[in-house]
């Protein structure tokens, strides 16, 4: 949500609401330019969410964009200033530090609440179309000491709470007596959206706010690349195979290697071979003898 202020920032910026802001010198204006030559209604600038277009309502007296003289219609953006009868006036974004000079920044009262980017736009007559932009936290009632105060007789002196947490909004209502409505329904708290109708007792306003981003989800896409690793299976000692009619045939042990070969006869064989043999050959030569 953009804003038009005064260059010098003499006077409060003006939220550019939807359908469009008009500028001149009569107060009916939504920014009145109390100027020689201005015209009573000089301008418009038609807002459609945050796109702008400048309609110079008098031709003949030149407006002036940037330095460039704008008879027609010109579109604008943040940052675009506008000269009226030498009075200058820029489009802002408040949620924009850079559009803040750094001197500037170091005198800002430290306890200045930032922008949010919300705001509420009453739709009641009595209440002028008026926009009440919002802080962090904001309660909303009759009394006095409300960060918005309406001096509606049903209402409560401490009505219902606004917060914005992180960008979202959020509505509390304070115990009143005629109650809370977000869209025609009666809570005790709840989330609010951009373009959502509050109604405080009689009070109705419309709520202007960055659009809705909640239900966007971020889906980080698979690296392909990187696969998971193949789980390794546990080595397990072979199974002994079944036999039909018996036992399960179990490995065969290992056998130690048979030795060299041995003397068949032991020492005391051997002489009774030595013995037995010289009695034959003895044997034998006797006969031929």
């Amino acid at each position: 949500m953009l804003k038009i202020r005064f260059k010098n920032k003499k006077y409060s910026a003006v939220w550019l609401v939807e359908p469009s802001v008009s500028i001149g010198r009569d107060r009916a204006n939504e920014l009145v330019v109390s100027a020689p030559n201005v015209a009573d209604k000089h301008l418009t600038i038609e807002v459609e969410h945050e796109n702008l277009e400048l309609v110079n309502l008098v031709p003949g007296s030149a407006v002036e964009v940037n330095g460039e003289e704008i008879t027609d219609r010109r579109v604008l953006k943040p940052t675009d200033v506008i000269s009226l009868s030498g009075v200058e006036l820029e489009i802002i974004d408040p949620k924009d530090d850079s559009a803040q000079a750094p001197a500037e920044r170091q005198q800002t009262n430290p306890r200045t609440p930032k922008a949010t980017g919300w705001a509420l736009k009453a739709n009641h007559t009595a209440l002028g179309n008026r926009v009440y932009p919002l802080k962090p936290s904001n309660v909303v009632g009759r009394s006095s000491d409300c960060d918005i105060s309406l001096a509606a007789a049903h209402l409560s002196r401490r009505h219902a709470q606004l917060t914005v947490i992180e960008g979202v909004l959020y509505v509390r209502d304070l115990g009143s007596a005629n109650g809370t409505f977000l869209n025609g329904k009666q809570i005790t708290e709840a989330r609010v959206k951009r373009g959502d109708e509050l109604r405080f007792d009689t009070l109705s306003f419309g709520v202007i706010g960055p659009a809705d981003d909640m239900a966007k989800t971020t889906i980080r896409p698979l690296d392909k690349a990187a696969k998971p690793a193949a789980p390794t299976r546990p080595r397990t000692a072979p199974k002994s195979s079944p036999v039909a009619g018996g036992d399960p045939v179990k490995p065969a042990a290992s056998q130690p290697e048979p030795a060299a070969d041995k003397p068949r006869y032991g020492t005391a064989g051997l002489a009774v071979l030595v013995v037995l043999t010289v009695i034959v050959v003895a044997a034998l030569y006797l006969t031929r003898g």
